[in-house]
């Protein structure tokens, strides 16, 4: 999947300017205006600019309303059972991990035009058994963010760093230019989802070697604490534990990743453990600033897989249920998503300038002519182009599990576990998981 991905998108997505196609179906003139209810604004970093993309669809016609719906909780699967239960489900929501579990109340959307234009690759994490339950929203990137400007200031060049021991000494270079090191979040969804993926991409150099790594786990058949690559992901978290700039008191607040922002952009650190999804918050902070994201080596050896790569996937799927919308309700889902990723103002709401108040998606659809022209989306294109990308396992837990892991590290960053403490926590959060992945 991350080859095909990474092929369209380097090639494609992120250079091509190519005519945007006209939307088929588009919504005419209506006697009557119907809502279509969307849960959430995809991600709170953008909800702003989400919105605005909403108002503008709104006012280009008068046959729907798009309306967006507060999620309430950190369990989307938690909410959307409560919302089901009451018959109270939204038109439109967007998931991933929930897929498997959802895939009996979503739209297929096979041979749909939107699908047809999906980039190859990014379809498949959301086809459940044959039946296409989403088209995906973007792809987005995690690894280590970094200050420009910080790290040229203590000499450190990001690409020559190629194993953990190289990532300390980056640490300290930049300490004795007179900052900190790293922010390091506690936030339960960077921990839960995109730390642990650098574990779970690096048990094996093919989709399905990682996949039993899963099985292992759900069956209780794999100890970790035999385990190098484990062991390995374990060093590297302390490592970043022990250069935090809160190493004293971790913050495991969702205040956190604000704070993190304003170091970075402030020059306050040289790095962040987050994904290219904070470069608008970090440049509208620093407008003139140049934010890259490099590998997070796992190992100490220089040529091992991984070390060199960034983590590259598709975050969510948009999904439109059938359970309890009308054909009216689904039809303004897809006339909005086709306005979204067909128009030339759907697409410069999508892909344009966070600085202009634009989502600044990375586009994964074919006949795209707005590119991102930031520098973390051209370093981003560079890695994809050079085969450099890792694929988000992650996209494959089950319903919830992320939750729990990230509860576990969060236990284990703040001191309230030691290693044995939070494998074992971690190995029983995984027993007896159904195996959705299958």
């Amino acid at each position: 999947m991350i080859k095909k991905l990474s092929a369209v998108v380097a090639a494609g997505a992120l250079v091509m300017s190519l005519s945007a196609c006209a939307p088929e179906g588009a919504a005419k003139n209506c006697d009557k205006v119907t809502e279509v209810t969307w849960l959430g604004t995809i991600k709170v970093e953008i909800q702003d600019q989400f919105l605005a993309a909403v108002d503008d669809y709104n006012a280009s016609q008068n046959c729907y309303k798009v309306v967006s719906l507060k999620g309430e909780g950190d369990s989307l699967m938690a909410q959307l059972t409560t919302m089901y239960a009451a018959d109270n489900a939204p038109v439109v929501m967007t998931m991933l991990q929930e897929l498997p579990n959802m895939a009996d109340k979503l739209m297929d959307w096979t041979g749909t035009d939107l699908a047809g234009l999906a980039a190859d690759g990014t379809l498949t994490a959301a086809n459940i058994k044959g039946k296409q339950v989403g088209i995906p929203v973007t792809a987005e990137a995690f690894g280590l963010l970094y200050n420009k400007a910080v790290l040229d200031a203590a000499g450190v060049d990001p690409k020559k760093i190629t194993t953990r021991d190289e990532l300390e000494g980056a640490f300290k270079a930049v300490e004795a230019s007179g900052k900190k090191a790293i922010h390091f979040s506690g936030l339960w969804w960077s921990l839960g989802a995109h730390l642990t993926n650098k574990f779970f991409t690096n048990t094996g150099e093919d989709h399905e070697a990682r996949l039993k790594t899963l099985d292992g786990l759900a069956d209780g058949t794999l100890d970790l604490d035999a385990d190098a690559t484990w062991n390995n992901w374990l060093d590297t978290f302390e490592l970043l534990k022990k250069y935090d700039i809160n190493a004293k008191k971790p913050s495991l607040s969702d205040s956190d990743y604000d704070a993190a922002v304003l170091d970075l952009s402030k020059g306050n650190v040289g790095f962040w453990f987050m994904g290219n999804w904070a470069e608008p918050n970090l440049l509208q902070n620093d407008p003139e600033g140049s934010y890259g994201v490099m590998p997070l080596p796992i190992s100490n050896e220089a040529g091992a897989y991984g070390n060199d790569s960034i983590s590259v996937g598709v975050p969510f799927y948009f999904t439109i249920d059938t359970e309890q919308s009308t054909e009216e309700e689904r039809a303004g889902a897809i006339d909005f998503l086709t306005w979204l990723i067909t128009t030339e103002e759907g697409q410069t709401h999508y892909a344009g300038s966070i600085a202009d108040d634009n989502m600044s998606f990375i586009p994964v659809y074919k006949e795209f002519k707005v590119s991102p022209t930031t520098y973390m989306a051209k370093e981003i294109a560079d890695y994809l182009a050079a085969g450099k990308s890792l694929e988000w396992m992650n996209s494959y837990y089950p319903a919830g599990g992320q939750n729990l892991y990230g509860d576990a590290a969060q236990k284990f960053l703040a001191g309230k576990s030691d290693r044995a403490g939070f494998t074992a926590e971690f190995e029983k959060a995984w027993k007896g998981a159904e195996k959705t992945w299958r």
